[in-house]
């Protein structure tokens, strides 16, 4: 609450003419100045639908990384929700399940932002709905789609998730679907499609029509290069980093990078550790597990390996989970008495990110994201509390307020605005 006082009557003088010379000010306070300005937008959150009831919810200050008590503390203005579904089976069975699971999704974005806290949050649908919400004091809520994998075989139901909410949608996830090659056929070099499938072609016209983004994070390389090309409205990659800084597959390399610039298109940098900087993820990775492990075996149980997970059902896998939450609380203090003598990944190599994705495509085509509840987070923005953190690194490093305000939100926002208009246009032609 102070940082939040102290930060509005550091605006409220700047903007008002008392403060003239803002170089007078401390980076931490000029930051303040910029980041309560910019319209701060983080464009992919995962949540569990366990979070979105009426007892357990986003008013609340829960474990989760985002939640509204946290976005307010850390000035996060713009929360995109993503309506997320692993892959499975080609076929009827897996795509009806997955449907089936990717309407709960939506449903649940619904439930907080009509009937759990209509008067925090509201659903925004375009740029003018972000800016307007704003304006009347609530945070924003919006809405992605992770993995095309539940549209099926029915094209219809692109515009149904578009009347639902959806502004973004990729069209694949890990493991290839019906309408795209995934960033994983990277390790076997196993492709099934070699790209898009003829129905991703299709799905992606129907998204260019009604006016959904497409998102190149997690589809393959030649999938991606396929849809910058097929597009005929920019594109976005919601969650990625450069792959030049850091080879992994889930990373976008150069070429990709200068095609999305072509394509006038946005890159929404991510702060997930083992993408920035997998081998300072997986030394810390290693010290937490075996910490982790250590207060399990204690308890006369474990910690499970990915396969081990794999194997639990639904019910089982949901046990699994609260106890393991309950092991991390038990072991954040030893966690946090070692964290310092471990070198870990952090907002300045996640701003090293932006930095390299800046200097090659020009700020007008770079943004930030965070994947939190999904993976995401780094030292010093580990939940959406720490928002703040990535503008003062920004402000140290010599970006300027308008710069800021583009990485944050407008960029994005400028991108969605286009896409929103190439689709009016194919709807007055159709």
């Amino acid at each position: 609450m102070t940082f939040k006082l102290s930060l509005i009557t550091l605006a409220t003088f700047a903007l008002s003419g008392c403060i003239n010379d803002t170089s007078k000010l401390s980076l931490e306070e000029q930051a303040k100045i910029i980041h309560e300005k910019a319209i701060v937008l983080d464009t992919h959150n995962d949540f569990s639908n366990a979070n979105f009831v009426e007892d357990k919810n986003y008013t609340m200050r829960l474990k989760s990384q985002v939640n509204l008590p946290k976005m307010k503390e850390g000035g996060l203005d713009v929360s995109w929700l993503i309506v997320y579904t692993g892959q499975g089976e080609l076929n009827e069975e897996g795509f009806t399940n997955a449907h089936k699971k990717a309407m709960e999704k939506f449903n649940s974005i619904h439930r907080l932002t009509k009937e759990i806290a209509p008067d925090q949050i509201e659903l925004a649908l375009s740029s003018d709905d972000v800016r307007r919400i704003l304006k009347s004091g609530k945070k924003v809520a919006m809405i992605g789609v992770e993995n095309g994998y539940p549209i099926g075989t029915d094209i219809s139901n692109v515009k149904k998730f578009y009347d639902l909410g959806a502004r973004y949608m990729s069209l694949a996830h890990n493991g290839h679907s019906q309408l795209s090659d995934s960033n994983t056929g990277d390790k076997d070099k196993k492709w099934l499609h070699n790209g898009l499938s003829d129905l991703g072609k299709q799905v992606l016209v129907e998204m260019n029509k009604w006016g959904i983004m497409v998102d190149i994070s997690h589809p393959s390389k030649t999938a991606n290069m396929q849809m910058m090309a097929l597009s005929k409205a920019p594109v976005i990659a919601s969650h990625s980093a450069s792959r030049a800084m850091y080879d992994h597959s889930r990373n976008l390399d150069d070429e990709e990078l200068l095609a999305l610039k072509k394509n006038g298109g946005v890159v929404q940098t991510v702060a997930f550790r083992s993408y920035i900087d997998g081998e300072k993820s997986k030394n810390f990775a290693k010290v937490k597990f075996d910490i982790y492990q250590k207060i399990a075996l204690a308890q006369g149980t474990k910690i499970l390996t990915k396969k081990e997970r794999k194997a639990l059902s639904a019910n089982k896998l949901d046990e699994y989970w609260d106890l393991y939450d309950s092991i991390s609380v038990q072991a954040q203090a030893e966690i946090d008495a070692i964290s310092d003598t471990i070198e870990q990944v952090n907002v300045s190599d996640f701003v090293d990110h932006i930095d390299y994705i800046v200097e090659l495509i020009g700020i007008d085509h770079v943004g930030i994201s965070s994947d939190f509840d999904g993976g995401g987070g780094i030292n010093g923005w580990n939940d959406a509390s720490e928002t703040f953190n990535v503008t003062l690194e920004l402000v140290k490093r010599g970006y300027n307020a308008q710069d800021i305000e583009k990485l944050w939100g407008e960029n994005l926002l400028r991108v969605l605005d286009d896409v929103q208009k190439v689709a009016k246009e194919i709807q007055a032609k159709s």
